[in-house]
């Protein structure tokens, strides 16, 4: 979201947002001298609190959430996705106390527009309501911009956000993304919704996942396992990840459901009661395996509702997922022979390129034969992702 705040010093409004490089900020409007500095501050904090409303109809959209019968989740979310078009009356026009009752919107959006609205009213400057007006259709455009997919300008605070839904037009582009590096590239984090890339990196880490199979003899699903006694990885998320693929889910389903469940848990929720139960039963067990040796302490011992970080799941998801294709290559690298590889062939020694590698030191050798046990892994991951394209969305 943006965040507003009051420069004393200049009298000016700002607003502030990250793009996944840094924070970017601008300024808004000057503000009347000699106000109450606590006046201002609440004008900054109602702007603040519109643009967390405005952005979690992004991350929180009624199409996750299953049904949109009335009064269900979808419904209550589809309703404060269509308050957008209300905002700037109510801002405008906002409700004011009368017989000592005020009336209070349902929408958290609505009303932060209308404690905006009362904001302006009680310092009175036309020309910063006019700027501040302008401002909240500049942030509600950033929302627009980013569902469909668009995260130019401001809406490239996107890049922060965890949203249950993945836009086709930025899978699209982490997938172009994923194409020209394999591996990963920098531009995932600061272009690309990370749900999005995500989803992107979910099919090309299976795809890594198989040629890493070819090569080991191992299943496509334990690669990843394996590839942690090699490096230290994270290989849980991953392998979780490369399981539900291989039972059948899209990475499209597979990423979104992790990131949902995520959500829930940092919004309060319990999203599963039934798979919390089995995990508990688990825990049982481990416990009393752990008690069984002396000195274990109780509160060493915690129980994770989420195999991702609840305050910045689908970014975290992305980077172990990015791990598990480095893994993938890893354990390519340690069962590929690309001494069988070069031009002349096993049975046709090259001597004058043999005396040429002899003749190299070991560190500039070495870094050659990584290079290119890279280059052939990337190569032959293009080659199975783009066999596999259909199961992208």
């Amino acid at each position: 979201m943006t965040r507003y705040s009051i420069d004393p010093r200049r009298n000016e409004l700002i607003a502030a947002w990250g793009t996944g490089e840094g924070e970017l900020a601008t300024r808004i409007a000057d503000l009347p001298a000699g106000r109450d500095t606590g006046t201002l501050l609440r004008l900054a904090r109602a702007l603040t609190q519109l643009s967390d409303a405005a952005w979690r109809t992004y991350t929180h959209p009624a199409s996750a959430a299953g049904s949109l019968e009335p009064n269900s989740e979808g419904w209550r979310r589809e309703q404060e996705r269509n308050a957008f078009g209300a905002v700037a009356e109510a801002v405008a026009a906002p409700n004011l106390p009368a017989g000592g009752m005020l009336a209070v919107s349902y929408s958290p959006l609505l009303e932060s527009a209308h404690r905006l609205g009362r904001a302006l009213r009680t310092i009175d400057e036309p020309e910063l309501a006019k700027a501040v007006l302008a401002e909240t259709v500049a942030e509600l455009t950033a929302v627009e911009g980013a569902e469909l997919g668009d995260l130019t300008g401001r809406a490239q605070q996107a890049v922060l956000l965890s949203r249950e839904d993945a836009s086709p037009v930025q899978v699209a582009a982490a997938d172009l993304l994923f194409a020209q590096d394999p591996f990963g590239s920098a531009a995932l984090f600061s272009d690309i919704d990370p749900t999005a890339a995500a989803v992107a990196a979910a099919h090309w880490l299976a795809a890594a996942a198989e040629v890493a199979a070819e090569a080991s003899g191992h299943e496509a699903t334990t690669v990843v396992l394996e590839a942690g006694t090699i490096e230290a990885l994270p290989h849980e998320t991953p392998t979780l990840v490369l399981e539900l693929l291989d039972a059948g889910h899209t990475p499209y389903d597979a990423v979104t459901g992790l990131v949902r469940h995520a959500l829930h848990i940092a919004d309060g929720l319990l999203p599963d009661p039934a798979g919390l139960r089995e995990q508990l039963e688990d825990l049982d067990d481990a416990l009393a395996a752990e008690f069984a040796d002396e000195g274990t302490d109780p509160e060493d011992i915690g129980l994770r509702l989420t195999p991702l970080d609840p305050k910045r799941p689908a970014r975290d998801l992305l980077e172990d997922l990015l791990s598990g294709i480095h893994g993938c290559w890893l354990l390519h690298d340690e069962h590929d022979d690309l001494d069988d590889l070069d031009e002349g062939g096993p049975d046709t020694p090259d001597e004058e390129h043999d005396e040429e590698r002899a003749e190299e030191p070991d560190d500039d050798r070495a870094e050659q034969q990584q290079d290119r046990s890279r280059e052939r892994f990337a190569r032959l991951l293009r080659e199975t992702a783009a066999r596999h394209r259909d199961r992208l969305m």
